[in-house]
């Protein structure tokens, strides 16, 4: 079986397919914004941030990740659908309490932003309403600002303009990232062989294989992730 994405395993198997469904990288990106949305705020509220990032493993992590294999399988694991039902279910849940707990004990201005994720989560992933709300703007908002900007809020229980700022710039970077993995994962998942002939030159037709293909995108993929990870923990670093 043909590698789904630069993060994937070699082989099948429960280990191939649990890791897959993590999107390690991924997830590591994203709960990253977490952390920089967190460490804009005055002070630091260290038990808030682990609460929070909590909140998003669960929710994105694993929650938004088996519920995306559920819409046609496009990492191809062999989990079974009801297990991963009750995973996105249970995960889902679990971020959900999280909120509403942070909520009751902290601020309620926690609650719309826990609403907001419980339905984006299944809205993006399960493409409701024919697929509106499953597009690049909507990647950017849901996986980039929304974290920075509700770590913010459970921090100061209020929000600012420099929040408002950094959450643009999660949602761009996001939105490129969707970008560049949308291109990624249609070569690998899609099209097996390429074929050009320039007929102006007369050059003999080139094959290039998937992988020549798509490596410059998951390069640059890579530097992204990375890069996002190293912000977020130098920041949190300048706040110990």
């Amino acid at each position: 079986m043909s590698r789904v994405a630069w993060y994937d395993l070699r082989g099948r198997g429960w280990p191939r397919d649990i890791l897959i469904l993590l999107h390690l990288p991924y997830t590591a990106w994203h709960l990253s914004y977490v952390a920089v949305g967190a460490s804009l705020a005055p002070r630091m509220d260290w038990r808030a941030l682990g609460w929070t990032v909590l909140a998003f493993f669960l929710a994105m992590g694993i929650g938004a990740h088996c519920l995306d294999e559920l819409n046609g399988r496009p990492l191809r694991t062999r989990v079974p659908g009801a297990l991963l039902w009750a995973a996105a279910i249970a995960s889902i849940a679990g971020a959900v309490a999280i909120g509403v707990m942070v909520g009751t004990r902290e601020t309620a201005w926690v609650v719309p932003f826990v609403v907001f994720g419980g339905f984006i989560v299944f809205a993006y992933n399960l493409e409701w309403f024919g697929g509106r709300l499953h597009t690049d703007t909507w990647f950017g908002i849901a996986w980039g600002g929304f974290p920075a900007v509700t770590a913010y809020v459970a921090q100061t229980h209020a929000l600012s303009l420099e929040v408002c700022i950094v959450a643009l710039a999660c949602v761009l970077y996001s939105m490129a990232q969707r970008a560049l993995s949308t291109q990624s994962r249609f070569f690998r998942r899609r099209v097996p062989r390429l074929e050009g002939h320039d007929k102006a030159t007369r050059l003999p037709a080139v094959a290039l294989t998937k992988d020549e293909v798509v490596r410059p995108v998951e390069t640059a993929l890579r530097f992204m992730t990375w890069a996002v990870v190293s912000l977020a923990v130098g920041l949190l670093v300048v706040r110990v």
